[in-house]
């Protein structure tokens, strides 16, 4: 037996995977790097991303020195992450197979307040 919201206000909540290619990030930066699904040889899991989505990313690896400090959707169809360097060179995240977990919300907008 379930008690409380069981999905809130989640309209839906999928699993999609894209193979991406990250470019370098500068030193003691963060740089936010924008995919698409033409940048990414037509995938049809980013080219359903909305601008409201809730990302979460599991990348295919780590590299020492770089980091994944966030994620959204930038507009219609296009992925941002945003890739921090705090070292005292260029490094460059993985490429590879990146999972991402969307969660859209009902009606695009998250809710203000929750209520029971």
């Amino acid at each position: 037996m379930s008690v409380g919201i069981i999905d809130g206000n989640v309209a839906g909540s999928y699993i999609i995977s894209a193979t991406l290619t990250p470019a370098a990030t500068a030193t003691v930066t963060a740089a936010e790097q924008t995919f698409t699904a033409a940048s990414t040889g037509l995938n049809l899991g980013l080219a359903a991303l909305r601008v409201g989505d809730f990302v979460t990313i599991n990348p295919p690896s780590m590299t020492a020195g770089v980091g994944l400090s966030g994620q959204r959707v930038s507009a219609a169809g296009t992925l941002a992450m945003t890739f921090v360097n705090p070292t005292a060179g260029s490094l460059t995240a993985p490429s590879g197979l990146y999972i991402i977990k969307v969660d859209r919300p009902e009606r695009q907008v998250a809710a203000t307040v929750i209520s029971a």
